[in-house]
C-alpha cells in the first residue's frame, strides 16, 4: 500500500483502519469475489470505508454514540451516517424514526413500514418489498425482536440488487437460520446462563433490557460491566438497572477506561468493583447459583476479555 500510493500524501500516514480497509478492498479484488458487504466502522461520511461507492446503501437505527467525532444529537449523527448514501442508489432505512438529516440525504430511500416491513405471526413472520411478499419465513437465529426489522432490511437489500446479485429465496432461508452474530446476545450453554453483549449506548442498553425482559427468568441477574468514559455511561446503566439484580462493575485498561469507582456513581444497590473484566466475571461465576443470569457487557473490550478468560478456563464449574 505504502509503495501503491507512492507520493499521495506521503507525509499523512494511514490510520489502522484505513490500512485495514485498504487491504480488505485489495484482498476482495484480488480473489473477485462476486459481491462485497461492508460495514462502516464510526459514522459514515468520514470514515474509511466510505472510498467505495456502494450499489446499495443500508441504515439499520440512528442512536447517540460518538458523540465527540459525529455530533451531540441525532440529526447531526444521522447526517454523518447518511454520508453513504449515493445520488440514484437506493439506500435502505430501517430506522423507524428517521431524523430529517437522513431524509434529506442523496440517494433513493426505501423507508421501514412505507417502502418495506415484516409481520410477525409467532411461530414464523411474512417480509414485504419492493419485490413483493415472501411469507412462512422462520425466525432469524440471532435473537431479539429487533433482529426482524434487521432482516427485513436485509431482504429489502436484497430485493434493490436483485438482478446484479440474484438470490433464491432458499438461500434467504438459509441465511436467516445459520447467521451468527458473536457478543450480540450471544447465549451461551451450561448454567448458570451466560449472555455476552457489547452494548455500549443507550440505544443497545434498551435493546438488551428488553431481551432480558422477554427471556426465562432468573432469581437473580448479575451484570458485569466495564466502559468507556466517553460514552453514555449513566444512559447506559439506567437502562439496565431494573432488570439486574447485582452489579459487577469492572475497571479497563487505557487512557479513554472508566473506572469500576466510576460506573458505581451510576447505580444502587448490591455493588461490587473490580480491577477488571476477568476478575469481575469470576467473582460473579462464583456467586451465582445454576437458575441465575450473568449478563457480561458494556464494551468490546469488557466482553472480549471475558471470552479469552472462558477460552482459558474450560473446566471451571459451568
Amino acid at each position: 500500500m505504502e509503495a501503491a500510493r507512492g507520493r499521495i500524501t506521503p507525509n499523512l500516514p494511514l490510520t489502522y483502519f484505513e490500512y485495514g480497509t485498504l487491504a480488505a478492498l485489495w484482498l476482495f479484488a484480488r480473489e473477485r469475489i462476486d459481491a462485497a458487504i461492508l460495514e462502516v466502522g464510526l459514522g459514515g461520511r468520514l470514515d474509511a470505508v466510505n472510498v467505495i461507492d456502494p450499489d446499495c446503501a443500508v441504515l439499520t437505527s440512528v442512536g447517540i454514540d460518538h458523540v465527540d467525532y459525529l455530533g451531540p444529537d441525532r440529526e447531526s449523527i444521522g447526517r454523518e451516517k447518511a454520508g453513504i448514501f449515493r445520488a440514484g442508489r437506493p439506500a435502505v432505512i430501517a430506522e423507524p424514526d428517521p431524523p430529517r438529516s437522513v431524509l434529506a440525504a442523496p440517494g433513493e430511500k426505501l423507508l421501514f413500514g412505507k417502502h418495506f416491513g415484516y409481520t410477525d405471526q409467532r411461530t414464523q413472520w411474512s417480509y414485504w418489498g419492493p419485490a413483493g411478499k415472501r411469507g412462512g419465513l422462520g425466525h432469524p437465529a440471532l435473537r431479539g425482536a429487533v433482529q426482524l426489522r434487521n432482516a427485513a432490511a436485509a431482504m429489502c437489500a436484497l430485493d434493490c440488487l436483485r438482478e446484479k446479485l440474484p438470490l433464491g429465496m432458499q438461500d434467504s432461508r438459509r441465511g436467516l437460520a445459520e447467521v451468527t452474530l458473536p457478543a450480540r446476545f450471544q447465549v451461551l450453554p451450561g448454567r448458570p446462563q451466560v449472555i455476552l453483549d457489547v452494548a455500549h449506548n443507550p440505544q443497545a442498553a434498551r435493546v438488551l433490557a428488553e431481551n432480558l425482559a422477554v427471556s426465562a427468568f432468573a432469581p437473580e441477574t448479575i451484570a458485569v460491566c466495564g466502559m468507556l468514559r466517553d460514552k453514555d455511561v449513566g444512559g447506559v446503566l439506567r437502562a439496565l438497572a431494573p432488570r439486574i439484580t447485582r452489579w459487577h462493575l469492572a475497571s479497563l485498561e487505557g487512557p479513554r477506561a472508566a473506572s469500576g469507582d466510576e460506573l458505581a456513581q451510576h447505580v444502587q444497590g448490591d455493588v461490587q468493583c473490580f480491577s477488571s473484566p476477568a476478575s469481575a466475571f469470576e467473582a460473579a461465576l462464583g456467586r451465582a447459583s445454576e437458575n441465575d443470569k450473568i449478563v457480561v457487557f458494556g464494551s468490546f473490550l469488557t466482553v472480549g476479555e471475558v471470552m479469552a478468560w472462558l477460552k482459558n478456563n474450560k473446566t471451571s464449574k459451568r
